[in-house]
């Protein structure tokens, strides 16, 4: 089973659109786009998305996936 990486369609929208495409061409990942995660304060104010149901943020597209990777080298499925 892959990690699941949730993105919402705002905060595509608002930076994180590279992140996403860069994800998205892991074979190892599930990369899916939501309309909406109801995370709207945090969607307005950083990039971010959901790693197994977990909020991963970062500050650019290069640092989500940075994080996005970390975080599942550290909480294996």
């Amino acid at each position: 089973m892959n990690p699941i990486v949730e993105f919402c369609v705002n905060n595509l929208a608002s930076g994180s659109q590279e992140a996403f495409d860069r994800l998205n061409e892991d074979p190892n990942l599930d990369v899916v786009e939501y309309d909406c995660l109801t995370y709207c304060d945090l969607c307005a104010m950083s990039l971010f998305a959901l790693v197994d149901g977990e909020v991963v943020r970062g500050t650019t597209p290069d640092e989500l996936v940075k994080n996005i990777y970390q975080f599942i080298e550290e909480n294996p499925i």
